[in-house]
């Protein structure tokens, strides 16, 4: 790899981590170069705007977090087993795993839902895959008799999606992690006594 490309890795690593700690509009350029070592003119040769350096940035954090669920659901064949994988993916995201701040797309979210339409969007695109991982898992289940056939996968990936989202807020609004513990305890043994056959 180039210096070039490892200098532009280096800052996309370490804003990714700034803007999932402290947003868009609350991560200054100051932010980037202290998190960096840089100065603005050393940030600006790689991307031309904040604007810029913010989407990759925010890419590059989904990018950790697809890793994670390819890594967790490559030996898996039985579907409950898949969305356990899943879930627990989820919960290392509280603890900064695998990029400090928790789910870069719920934070992302939050902070760009009317303020920054380019954002939206992609924080829209990867809630997509993400969702695509749950109904393929979900669908393909049913078909192999792992999972009930009444079972919708749509309702299934929204249930597991806001639960898990809702306990990665509340384990970062409080620093507690028993919210994140609970809504995983809840939702597996859903998937025992509501989902599997």
């Amino acid at each position: 790899m180039k210096k070039g490309d490892e200098t532009r890795l280096m800052i996309l690593q370490r804003a990714a981590e700034v803007f999932n700690r402290k947003g868009y509009s609350g991560a200054s350029m100051s932010d980037i170069m202290e998190a960096t070592g840089l100065e603005k003119g050393g940030i600006y040769r790689h991307f031309d705007t904040k604007d810029d350096l913010a989407l990759e940035a925010f890419d590059y954090a989904v990018n950790l977090v697809e890793l994670e669920f390819i890594n967790a659901l490559k030996d898996k064949r039985d579907a409950i087993d898949r969305l356990r994988a899943i879930v627990g993916v989820y919960r290392a995201m509280p603890d900064g795993l695998p990029v400090a701040g928790g789910c870069p797309i719920l934070n992302t979210a939050i902070e760009a839902d009317d303020t920054h339409p380019l954002l939206r969007d992609h924080a829209r695109r990867a809630m997509d895959k993400w969702r695509e991982y749950i109904l393929r898992t979900v669908t393909k289940g049913i078909e192999r008799g792992q999972i009930r056939p009444e079972i919708v996968p749509d309702d299934l990936a929204t249930f597991l999606i806001a639960t898990l989202e809702g306990a990665i807020m509340l384990s970062k609004l409080y620093d507690d992690p028993r919210h994140m513990n609970r809504a995983v305890e809840y939702f597996q043994s859903y998937l025992d006594t509501n989902v599997r056959p």
